[in-house]
């Protein structure tokens, strides 16, 4: 959004404040890569743009900004739209979706659920004001770090917590995205995507542009075996570039699909690799820099299972027992088109743009129908900042049988999973013949301070999804007690250690500068990557997530002790609140590349976009004289 900028003004939480013409605001960090995008006002009032030459205290072509007169001394005041009248409604939009028992609730006085009315319970939840309209009318007072204790900031915080319990009808089926066959050919399986815009619909009889592969939204999901050659030809039939990257996936860093390899509009991209990892569930999306949250929320994403011939015996028939699981937020317009208002940096929100809708594999209001006593569901959090922590309604406990980069080596019970941006969980949950079951995202602990936990998302429940079973069921076998050789990661007392120290939109004090390499690392190299996150925000510091590209990890520790359950697993993003600490041991791939690099970033979408993310190669000793230029970081 820098890029429309009118004006910009100091607040107390971010160094500088941009409203737009539309009088939307958006804080943006305090960065040479948003500064360079950015036109600024002097500091003393003068204007610049849109709001050249108008007089003190104008309001020109609706920037929403003034200036001082004369004695008002130096500076700019952003003023914030006008806070609503809480007894009247903002608009009188036609029902979406019908109210169930109690109708929808929302944060009320101190963050306790109130009912919604009129226009704002017809929207299934959303309530006006949004969050984030709260935000930003909040964020442009200046009152975000004083919420708790100040009138109007009280309001914004208490206004901030969302649900969808009770809203829902659960009255469409759940989309199964398809299997994408390959093209076999002598060189091995050719894909075939095709970027592109189309409409979708989310709600009756109302239109979304949307972005997809092979269709209009999100994508197909591909299927390979390890030892297989695979060729993916991506063709951008956007009117922009984009890329397309392989989450998860080990392969050439030239074949990686980040920012280094864009695909420009018309054009298309053949990267060919050979899969080699275990059996996992990987996902495909843009990664293109300073525009990947925005790719993203339109709809560029889709899974890429990889099997590795070694079957233990679980569930396996695709989208009968074997079912995706794709959890994404959006805000929606009344006409209903998307809302991506301050996508490019949400800031005011803390993590980045959190939605009011909840959309399973591009469905709202979902069910899914089961045929079986037991089925394996592959979640994949693909929001751009949302963290969920789901389980199911009646508490039942289910098998968490794999994470990120694959199978574990025997089931571990759980009634809740935590998922950030980027992270994947596969699960097995039991059913009985004709019974209903909800999966339901609570609360999750982000580790913040008080204010941010909660403009964080850390209040938020949503329902995702009615599971319905069958009258009859056929029976599935049991799960089984082991499932993968797992092998730990040989990080002996010797192992190289890096260090890596996430605070505010940096990492290691950087931002991201692609023609800078943060770190080489040896080919096939054992290393230990410690990361912190040091906070450095006002209060005790933001939550991050971490991922490194290539390479798939294990947690060895967590502020020293044993990770729980769910990180103990074969990992490539985990989620680091503030305060934080973890060591993380992973073995680099054999593919040396003096020249091409990878990257580790922040997977919270905003984050990453506004420079968290570094870069690093993997080259072998004999490649070493090859890189170009001295690397700043450990090398």
């Amino acid at each position: 959004m820098c890029s429309t900028v009118a004006v910009c003004g100091p607040v107390s939480v971010h160094p500088r404040v941009y409203v737009n013409r539309h009088r939307r605001v958006y804080a943006c960090p305090d960065l040479p890569s948003y500064r360079s995008r950015c036109r600024l006002e002097t500091e003393d009032g003068g204007r610049r743009g849109p709001c050249e030459g108008a007089p003190p205290g104008a309001d020109v072509d609706g920037c929403g900004a003034r200036r001082r007169g004369p004695g008002g001394g130096a500076g700019v005041r952003v003023r914030p739209a006008p806070r609503p009248d809480p007894g009247t409604d903002r608009e009188s939009a036609p029902a979406r979706v019908p109210g169930g028992a109690g109708g929808p609730v929302a944060g009320g006085r101190g963050g306790a659920p109130r009912p919604l009315r009129g226009a704002a319970a017809r929207r299934g939840g959303r309530v006006r004001p949004s969050r984030r309209d709260v935000l930003r009318w909040g964020a442009a007072a200046g009152l975000v770090t004083a919420a708790p204790v100040l009138g109007y900031g009280g309001w914004l915080y208490a206004e901030a917590g969302r649900t969808n319990v009770g809203s829902l009808s659960f009255r469409n089926r759940l989309r199964i995205p398809p299997l994408l066959p390959p093209e076999r050919t002598p060189e091995g399986k050719v894909f075939r995507l095709r970027v592109g815009a189309g409409d979708s619909e989310f709600f009756q009889g109302k239109s979304t542009a949307t972005w997809g592969y092979n269709g209009a939204y999100l994508g197909p999901t591909l299927r390979a075996r390890r030892g297989d050659r695979v060729t993916v030809e991506v063709f951008n039939g956007l009117g922009e570039t984009t890329t397309t990257h392989w989450h998860g996936m080990r392969l050439p860093a030239v074949m990686d699909g980040g920012p280094h390899q864009p695909i420009r509009p018309r054009a298309a991209w053949r990267p060919v690799w050979t899969i080699d990892q275990p059996a996992a569930t990987l996902w495909y999306h843009p990664h293109l820099h300073g525009r990947t949250a925005e790719h993203v929320y339109r709809g560029l994403a889709g899974l890429f299972v990889v099997d590795d011939g070694e079957d233990p015996g679980l569930p396996s028939e695709y989208g009968v027992d074997d079912v995706p699981i794709v959890l994404q937020d959006k805000n929606f317009h009344e006409d209903g088109s998307l809302d991506s208002s301050g996508i490019r940096f949400a800031g005011l929100s803390v993590t980045g743009l959190l939605g009011d809708e909840i959309l399973v594999n591009g469905t709202r209001d979902p069910f899914l129908e089961v045929t079986r006593t037991r089925v394996r569901l592959r979640i994949l959090n693909a929001s751009n900042a949302r963290v969920y922590d789901a389980g199911f309604t009646d508490g039942r406990t289910f098998a968490l049988v794999g994470t990120d980069a694959g199978l574990l080596a025997a089931p571990v019970p759980l009634r809740r999973i935590m998922l950030s941006p980027g992270e994947r969980a596969e699960i097995v949950v039991p059913f009985a013949a004709g019974e209903r079951a909800v999966l339901r995202s609570r609360p999750p602990r982000l580790g913040a301070n008080r204010v941010y936990e909660r403009l964080a998302g850390g209040d938020d429940t949503f329902d995702l999804l009615q599971i319905r079973a069958a009258p009859r069921l056929a029976e599935s076998p049991p799960v089984p007690a082991r499932l993968a050789d797992v092998p730990p990661v040989p990080a002996g007392p010797g192992t190289r250690t890096r260090s890596f120290v996430m605070a505010d939109f940096t990492l290691n004090g950087r931002t991201m500068d692609h023609h800078r390499i943060d770190e080489v690392v040896e080919a096939g190299a054992v290393e230990i990557w410690e990361v912190t996150n040091a906070g450095g925000f006002p209060g005790n510091g933001l939550p991050h997530s971490f991922h490194v590209h290539e390479v798939g990890y294990r947690v060895l520790d967590v502020n020293g002790e044993r990770p729980p359950p769910h990180l103990r697993g074969r990992k490539d993003t985990v989620f680091v609140p503030p305060r934080t600490t973890v060591r993380l041991a992973m073995r680099f791939g054999p593919h040396s590349d003096p020249v091409h690099p990878y990257m580790y970033h922040c997977h919270l979408l905003a984050h990453e976009d506004a420079g968290m993310m570094g870069q690093f190669l993997v080259v072998s000793p004999e490649d070493r004289h090859k890189v170009r230029g001295r690397p700043i970081g450990h090398h």
